[in-house]
């Protein structure tokens, strides 16, 4: 018999470990998730819905990397049982957005304590020292699965000390990139300043990009001086983490909300010296509408100001 290669060994230790991890925590034993009606997709996708009041369902599906199908057929079966609600946007029927109802706040709190109660009672069974192994353990097999060009991204709202962390990296980054004074992080602290203090969660939005567990990336989109115009602000990728296409998941992030929010166009405005933002707006679709020389944040520099109409764009 031929030695078998490092491969057909790992294959076999993953399937190995995941028949056991399913057999600790009972997966196998119930009609559904955590001996409930819900299927281990059905699950996710209450957990989800109940981390937010309401959700758009092109940004649920992009979360959860579900098919547009799949996701339609859950939602109504959910429907079916009085657990959710789909609304038409109240700006464009053409989008829908995705309520709990309080029996399905009741059912994904149920779930989550289910969970929460058979991981702790597998875990009471194993000693502190062995706690701090299985944790390691862990944290490694989410390092090697990710790897340094494939970890996960994951887009999601600010958290406390999200805001702080976006005035701080634009101050240093552009610094140390492009020699720019504390003018633009005192700007940058302004628009965060103003979200912060009082954006409409309904029409305005910022996103982080977390990669492996840490941020690296930002993007607001904010209502502009017209009512159905939004502007997209303080697109940033931390320098390590570039090259993963984040900028552009980012950018895609804000069009997508601003389309379904009802915005007629989306305006941003940025200055040439940044090169891969601009092709990144280019290939989104944006235009080259003006550009003016001025002398900002220490520098010489020519702003420009780009715009993407939304109101006949296709909708994926």
């Amino acid at each position: 018999m031929e030695p078998r290669d490092d491969l057909e060994l790992a294959v076999d230790e993953v399937r190995d470990f995941n028949r056991m991890y399913t057999r600790l925590i009972g997966v196998l034993d119930y009609p559904g998730q955590l001996n409930t009606p819900y299927t281990l997709s059905e699950a996710r996708i209450l957990y989800e819905l109940a981390r937010r009041e309401r959700t758009h369902v092109s940004a649920l599906r992009e979360l959860l990397g579900v098919t547009a199908a799949h996701l339609s057929r859950t939602l109504s079966r959910f429907e079916e049982r009085g657990l959710v609600t789909r609304e038409r946007h109240h700006r464009d029927a053409r989008f829908q957005e995705v309520l709990l109802t309080e029996a399905g706040r009741t059912a994904a709190e149920d779930l989550d304590r289910r969970s929460r109660e058979a991981v702790t009672g597998l875990l009471t069974k194993v000693s502190r020292n062995e706690l701090g192994r299985l944790r390691e353990a862990l944290a490694t097999a989410r390092g090697v699965f990710d790897g340094p060009a494939g970890a996960e991204v994951r887009l999601r709202g600010p958290e406390p000390g999200d805001l702080g962390w976006i005035v701080q990296r634009h101050g240093a980054v552009y610094a140390r990139e492009f020699g720019w004074n504390a003018e633009f992080e005192a700007l940058v602290a302004r628009i965060v300043g103003e979200f912060g203090a009082g954006h409409d969660p309904a029409r305005e939005r910022a996103w982080i990009a977390e990669l492996d567990g840490r941020p690296v990336g930002s993007v607001m989109c904010v209502q502009d001086e017209r009512p159905d115009t939004a502007r997209l602000r303080l697109l940033l990728v931390e320098p390590e983490a570039r090259g993963r296409r984040i900028g552009e998941r980012l950018v895609s992030a804000c069009i997508d909300f601003a389309r379904e929010t009802g915005y007629r166009e989306l305006v941003l405005w940025t200055n040439d010296v940044l090169t891969s933002a601009r092709r990144i707006y280019q290939r989104a679709g944006f235009e080259l509408v003006a550009e003016k020389r001025h002398r900002g944040y220490g520098s010489p520099l020519i702003g420009q100001d780009w715009r993407l109409p939304l109101q006949n764009s296709a909708h994926g």
